[in-house]
């Protein structure tokens, strides 16, 4: 909007420009402008909920009708939601979010929860006083290390990623951890290559969410645009990842010591079959709450 237009900012309420919000994300063709239109003016305001609510009749300044414009330009222009707000709650975790990593979704949030029942399962069977080891690979904004991390206290966690950018922000996002956060570890470098060797034949949970887009698959113009290539296509097939993960993996999980891994819809039996002749035991996929295979599960025998 031009600066003739905002001459009255001052007297502009906030309901009157969510209300104007809603309206450029509707005629943009968002899907879900109502609620996004909120989500940006709580962005704005840093008012939420009851707050929002009880704050719309308030006059806004004209250094935030400036941002909202800003925000609302960016998501008009199609960038996603999570970017244009800069964060997104992934589990309990509210996450850093912008252009160097993929976007945190709800489908590897399932995945954490077999993570975390696998990791339960291998640390049945340790000896009183052991202390959990897992591995994130190719972190990305660092969700999965973080939600581990939080969600099993006393969880020792490294995070690698070969991406310096993306792994600036999984730091910035363990930084905002706190105490939770005492125990992880970042490593730049390609899968297991920056861990280090004492660690090896010693991990509970190895977990990774890696690229596994084939480089011939199309893809919505809101991922291909926006999200890094790198985080989503390894190569032609899609299983370059996985490949390379499963011929290392077996060497660095303990006796009992689980892998688990997020997979495309249709690589749940090239997976599994990796798994197995990697040397793994106990393969299984498990399925999304959308009934689609979403994870792969082995364990290291022994």
């Amino acid at each position: 909007m031009s600066e003739h237009d905002r001459e009255h900012d001052r007297t502009v309420s906030w309901r009157e420009l969510l209300a104007e919000t809603v309206g450029h994300l509707e005629a943009a063709g968002v899907a879900a402008p109502t609620a996004e239109a909120r989500w940006i003016v709580e962005e704005v305001t840093g008012l939420e909920g009851a707050e929002l609510v009880l704050g719309l009749d308030e006059a806004a300044t004209v250094r935030r009708v400036a941002h909202l414009d800003a925000l609302v330009a960016r998501r008009t222009a199609g960038e996603p939601i999570q970017y244009v707000l800069g964060h997104w709650a992934f589990r309990q975790l509210d996450l850093l979010c912008d252009r160097r990593v993929l976007i945190p979704r709800p489908e590897t949030e399932q995945v954490v929860d077999v993570a975390l029942a696998e990791l339960d399962r291998v640390l049945v069977g340790r000896p009183a006083g052991h202390r959990p080891l897992a591995v994130d690979l190719g972190t990305g904004s660092g969700a999965i290390a973080l939600a581990v991390a939080t969600e099993r206290p006393g969880t020792d966690v490294w995070t690698v990623d070969r991406s310096a950018e993306a792994l600036a922000v999984a730091r910035a996002n363990l930084a905002a951890l706190g105490m939770a956060g005492t125990r992880v570890r970042l490593a730049e470098g390609s899968w297991f290559s920056p861990l280090p060797t004492e660690l090896r034949g010693g991990v509970d949970l190895v977990v990774t969410n890696p690229p596994y887009v084939r480089a011939s698959e199309d893809l919505p113009a809101s991922v291909a645009e926006w999200e890094p290539t790198g985080a989503l296509v390894p190569g032609p097939s899609g299983l370059e990842a996985y490949e390379a993960v499963l011929a290392e993996v077996g060497d660095w999980l303990a006796p009992g010591g689980a892998f688990v891994a997020e997979i495309g819809a249709d690589q749940g039996g090239d997976v599994a079959a990796l798994a197995a002749r990697a040397g793994l035991g106990g393969v299984r996929v498990e399925q999304d709450h959308a009934g689609l295979d979403r994870t792969v599960v082995a364990v290291r025998p022994g």
